[in-house]
Order: structure tokens, then sequence, then C-alpha cells
């Protein structure tokens, strides 16, 4: 073989090992991309929601340079973010926006905890970019060694506690709070929610006497004196975590975390309970909330803890309706096996379906 011959072999080997080499690096590189950020859901971006005329006019929260003063004209909205509930909570956010009357004075604050922290913040920016939103990183570690089983795995998740947590999270200028579970929409203006009278009391939440409030707790509890002294003076009915007004100045001046606290380490001790973040709240606050109309959230849409099935709306008006339960309306709709009014939910629902958007 030529020496020319040989050496231009040589050259075509070494640029084709070359070329291999670089497009396995790209293409493992792509990969991780895809693992860490691109299993996340796709969304459409939501249209701009502006203020009308009648609406206080307000430094937005992104601009505010000491987020430790009160603004009174603001509406704060508490919600976890996290892959699962991802859809959810986007269009819980894109209904209350819808039918706000002052869109513009709606501050959304986001939970989530490390792992998707980053992704989570691009999604909801490129999804509402006019949003005035922050994201706090919750701690998992704060609650993982007080978490005892319940009888659905989502119950036991650590955000499913974050809720504990905001009066430690959120910045001082931020007094009352609105906390939205991630299976809801909102069909109403939530600045009537945000107006309630607290009066004295710490939560505001409709309440639900007509309920078996024994239910919630086991036997070992309710044959305890210890336990049950601690409804003493009051008539605890249930009401549901998913929707909450909360006075944070109040939480943190009653230092509510640690009560809440004390009764998840009495649950790992004794097993008083068997529903995840609800029984220590209903241990704490039973009897002593503000109530809020039942319009206010039209829960259990989702069916039971363990099955799921169909319900229907209580009776009245409906300002939110709730998932609450096993069946969430995305998984229902996605399967071809909506329940009736799964299709209220749908207006709502921003996300981007492959099969509409891609030629595969």
């Amino acid at each position: 073989m030529p020496p020319q011959t040989h050496n231009t072999l040589l050259l075509f080997f070494f640029f084709f090992f070359l070329i291999v080499a670089v497009t396995v690096q790209f293409t493992a590189t792509m990969a991780a991309t895809a693992t860490n950020s691109g299993d996340l859901p796709e969304f459409r971006e939501a249209p701009a929601f502006r203020n009308g005329r009648e609406c206080p006019k307000t430094t937005p929260w992104s601009s505010t340079v000491d987020k430790n003063s009160h603004n009174p004209s603001l509406i704060h909205i508490a919600m976890t973010l996290d892959a699962t509930y991802l859809r959810g909570s986007v269009a819980g956010v894109f209904s209350v926006l819808q039918h706000a009357s002052c869109p513009e004075n709606i501050v959304f604050h986001f939970i989530a905890t490390t792992h998707r922290h980053a992704d989570l913040r691009r999604v909801i920016a490129a999804t509402f970019p006019y949003l005035s939103f922050h994201l706090y990183h919750f701690d998992a570690g704060l609650v993982r060694g007080k978490i005892s089983y319940s009888i659905r795995r989502a119950l036991d998740q650590p955000l499913n506690y974050a809720r504990i947590y905001f009066a430690d999270l959120l910045p001082a200028g931020v007094r009352r709070i609105i906390y939205f579970d991630s299976d809801l929409i909102v069909v109403d203006d939530v600045a009537k929610l945000w107006g309630i009278n607290l009066g004295r009391h710490v939560v505001g939440a409709p309440e639900y006497c007509h309920a078996n409030f024994t239910n919630y707790f086991t036997q070992r509890f309710w044959s305890n004196p210890a336990f049950t002294a601690s409804f003493k003076g009051r008539r605890p009915c249930y009401f549901n975590t998913g929707v909450m007004v909360i006075d944070l100045w109040r939480w943190r001046e009653g230092r509510y975390t640690e009560k809440v606290e004390h009764w998840m380490r009495v649950q790992k001790r004794f097993r008083i309970y068997e529903l995840g973040s609800l029984p220590p709240f209903l241990l704490v606050f039973a009897g002593d909330v503000e109530r809020v109309e039942h319009r206010w959230n039209q829960h259990g849409l989702g069916g039971d803890n363990l099955v799921g099935l169909c319900r229907d709306l209580h009776p009245g008006p409906v300002s939110l309706l709730h998932w609450s339960g096993k069946g969430k309306p995305w998984l229902r709709l996605d399967s071809r096996r909506p329940c009736p009014l799964d299709s209220l939910w749908a207006p709502y629902d921003l996300f981007r379906h492959s099969s509409l958007f891609s030629d595969s």
C-alpha cells in the first residue's frame, strides 16, 4: 500500500472514531437532560389576565424590595408543586386567574422539594409568563421521621405536610394565606374567599358537622381519656384541609406548627389515626375554625381514598370543585373513563397533548 494511501486511511479512521465519540457523548448528555427535566408535562401558555379599573394599584410582588412589609392589596395563595400533581396545579392556577376580578394582585407561593425545583420553576414561568409567584424549598427531612404510613401512599408524601410549615417558609409580610390542594378548580372570584373575617380564629374552612367525626381516629384514641381531652370545650367537626384560609400572624404567635407536630409524634407511638396530614389538623383546630360557606369546597369528587368512584356535587351553590379522594380528573380523562363531573375540570387543562402537537 503506498504511504499516501496509508496516511489517508489513518486520517479517515481517526475522524470516524472522533465523530462516533462526540455523538455518543452528545447522546448521553441529551439523555441525562431528558431524565432530569424532560419527563415533566408540557403546557400551553396561558393568556394574560389583567386587572379591571376598580382594582387597587399596587407594586408587583416580584418588584417588591422588602417582602417582610405587609401589602394589603395583594391576595396570597399557597400550593405545593411536584411532578405527579403538576397538571392539576396548573389547572388550579389557571382557574383562579380566569375568574379573579384583580388577577394581577394575586401572588402564588409554590412549595416544592429540592429534586425538581429548577424544572418546576421553568414550567410555571413558561406557562404563566405574567404570573407573580415565588418558589420555596421544602426540606422533606422536617417531617420524614414524623410520618407514619396511612391508607393511601399519596397521603404519606412529605410534601403533603408542607402546609404545616407555611408560617416558617413564607416571609413575615405574608400575614394571611389561602391554601389550595392541587386537585381543584375555582369557578368564582377568589377575592370573596380571601375577604372572609377570621375573627379570633387561626383557620377558616367549610365545616361538615354531619360527618361521623369518630371515623377519623382509631379506637386506641377514643379509649384514652388523655387523648380525647384535647377536644374539651369545643364541638369538633370535620373540615377538609385542601382549602383553608390561614392567619399566619396568629399561627406564628400561637406556635401552631409545634402543636401539629406534637400529634404527629403521638401518632408514631400509638397509631391514633389512618389519614396522613388531616387528623393532626383536626386535633388542633376542629371545633375552633371560622366557618366558610360550603360552596368554597365541593370536595370528595375523586371518590373515596381506596376506590375513587364517581361522586355527585353536594346540594347548593358552587365556587370551588375539589377532586379529593383517589380519582383525579386528568387520569380518568386520559384513560377515557371519566366521571360526569370531570368535564367541568377539562376546560382548565392546559396540558399539551403530544398527539395534537406532533406528526407522529
